[in-house]
């Protein structure tokens, strides 16, 4: 039964993983510009939902979107040597994800919650890592969406959080960013405070303890990449970084945490 868990979690990361490409590519663009609307070679991208979800490139012609790896080579994630080959794919990174949480919830009602949530992060990060953007498209109906989804889990029998705790953890993890990015808007963008009320949500559930570690492992998962880029002369102290990305990978490592710990 567990193991069937951690199957069907992961699976369900793969699939979703797959449709994370084409929304990074559309929604990988300057603040001012629209979202894409055809592949680089002009054709329009068609398929459901107004062509956001489909395979990755173009029924017309043999122009791709470029990739997930293409997008950390350009980031210098990938020539800073600070992540590995297995986090290259959306659908690597999603399904991995979404066994890890399987393993460590269990079959609790939040799982739900993770699992829906996990595809979206993942997106994030890759568009931040691409354009150094959070969407408001994304970061604005998760801190929405994520805190019903808790409560819907809490009404559920063998719930191991608190409903409560989310709503307050958002809200301070959510002010604790604008106050950052009020002391210094050029290293805290207000992207990151957008995402920061979802994600004090969902560490928030499990307790202020697991808010308080993800939050510290964001930090220092940042911290170490740009200190990697100083001592590679790849970046300076002043070098702006993707902080979103740092921020999901805190999130997740404090949710296991608290999975593992929380009570049956």
């Amino acid at each position: 039964m567990f193991a069937t868990l951690i199957a069907v979690a992961a699976l369900w990361g793969a699939a979703t993983g797959l449709l994370v490409p084409r929304a990074a590519y559309r929604l990988s663009v300057e603040p001012e510009e629209p979202w894409r609307d055809t592949c680089e070679a002009g054709h329009a991208l068609a398929g459901p939902a107004r062509g956001w979800l489909g395979a990755p490139g173009c029924r017309s012609c043999e122009s791709r979107p470029r990739p997930l790896a293409s997008g950390l080579l350009t980031s210098g994630l990938l020539t800073s040597g600070l992540l590995t080959p297995v986090l290259l794919t959306p659908v690597l990174l999603t399904a991995l994800s979404c066994a890890a949480l399987a393993a460590a919830t269990g079959p609790r009602p939040e799982l739900v919650v993770w699992l829906l949530c996990a595809p979206v992060a993942v997106l994030l990060a890759t568009v931040d890592v691409r354009v150094h953007r959070l969407p408001d498209l994304l970061t604005l109906p998760l801190a929405a969406v994520a805190p019903l989804l808790l409560l819907g889990a809490e009404l559920l029998p063998y719930d191991a959080g608190s409903w409560l705790h989310a709503l307050l953890g958002g809200l301070a993890l959510g002010g604790g960013y604008f106050l950052l990015h009020l002391i210094r808007p050029g290293g805290m963008g207000f992207g990151d405070v957008k995402l920061a009320l979802s994600v004090g949500a969902v560490l928030g559930w499990y307790g202020w303890g697991v808010l308080f570690a993800g939050t510290f492992a964001g930090f220092l998962f940042g911290a170490l990449y740009g200190f990697g880029l100083v001592l590679v002369r790849r970046g300076s102290r002043k070098s702006a970084i993707p902080f979103g990305p740092f921020m999901i990978g805190g999130t997740l490592l404090g949710l296991l945490l608290g999975a593992l710990s929380a009570s049956p």
